[in-house]
């Protein structure tokens, strides 16, 4: 690539001064967001180069003067934007900070993304399918990862562990830029992502980096794993915790620390997660004609409608009601 010219240029997707066409192409590429020029009298120079694989995709993105980007949450994907100049004001939930080039920003997608990226602020941004990052820190830890990932917003891009990370994405992209590099043979690219995912895990904090970093067992002790299956199989039936404790055999607390510390969660919140999920399967096994989301969410225990959208989109990333009208769009 000459030096003049910016990351992934053989993998234009458009070139506009049109707001409206900037912010329909890059919501085709990430998500559907509110984007504005901040200054009336500024000149829009948009432009979007990508690079998507099967997990993971290298963007590139200016908009050649001050904008504000307003996505709210981005609930199905990961972020990382890493700023090649200048600086941008990333708010995600309840964090902020001032991107530049040596702090990138890392939102997570259940915390509401508003973004003001200053004139001269052209990013280099590293997608992440959420389902996908999930699957491969459950392979890390050697179990199912039942909450969101939610990372630190900003990366420190000057540590060793970032520095590592960065050198990953710098390979992908310069192989996706030459023909016929690596990014174009599956099996490889399968294998750079995975690499890629693993790294990020490693080099940015976030919930599950304690359990990611110690020693963490494969199969839980006796009790916790006793405890486990009682919860399974009992999901649908009123439980307390104590309740759980006394079939095991162990006190409420020496329960409740077992559960942290090997499976860094509680028993309700387990059990939580454990009905959800059988509520995800129910609504994707419906009936379409008499199946509805209240009286499935009931039947496993969720009785306040509010609070169960809300537990069902943190877990799943998106509401019942669109899991249950994909299960009826793919019936005939």
């Amino acid at each position: 690539m000459p030096a003049d010219e910016p990351p992934l240029a053989n993998h234009q997707l458009f070139h506009t001064a049109d707001i409206w066409e900037a912010r329909a192409e890059v919501g085709r590429a990430f998500c559907p967001h509110d984007l504005r020029i901040v200054q009336r009298s500024a000149t829009l120079d948009a432009r979007l180069h990508g690079a998507p694989f099967d997990r993971t995709g290298l963007y590139y993105l200016d908009y050649g003067t001050e904008v504000r980007i307003t996505p709210g949450d981005l609930e199905s994907f990961f972020l990382v934007q890493i700023p090649l100049a200048g600086y941008a004001e990333i708010t995600c939930g309840r964090e902020e900070i001032i991107s530049s080039p040596e702090l990138a920003s890392v939102p997570s997608p259940a915390g509401k993304l508003d973004m003001r990226w200053g004139g001269g602020n052209p990013q280099l941004i590293v997608w992440l399918d959420r389902a996908a990052m999930e699957a491969h820190l459950g392979s890390l830890l050697g179990r199912t990862v039942r909450r969101p990932i939610s990372f630190s917003l900003g990366m420190n891009l000057t540590t060793p562990g970032s520095r590592s990370w960065l050198n990953i994405v710098d390979l992908m992209r310069r192989e996706a830029e030459g023909p016929g590099g690596m990014t174009s043979r599956p099996i490889v690219t399968k294998q750079l992502e995975s690499l890629l995912m693993t790294q990020l895990l490693m080099a940015q904090p976030h919930n599950y980096s304690p359990a990611l970093h110690g020693e963490q067992p494969r199969v839980a002790p006796p009790a916790v794993r006793r405890a486990m299956e009682i919860i399974e199989a009992h999901a649908a039936e009123p439980l307390t915790v104590a309740e759980i404790a006394e079939c095991v055999g162990v006190g409420v607390r020496a329960l409740q620390e077992g559960f942290r510390r090997h499976l860094d969660t509680t028993p309700l919140a387990y059990l939580r997660e454990v009905r959800l999920d059988h509520v995800r399967k129910e609504l994707l096994s419906g009936d379409p004609g008499t199946t509805t989301v209240t009286a499935v969410a009931a039947r496993w225990g969720f009785l306040h409608p509010g609070r169960f959208s809300v537990a069902y989109r943190r877990q799943f990333g998106e509401p019942p009601s669109q899991t249950l009208r994909r299960a009826c769009a793919l019936r005939p």
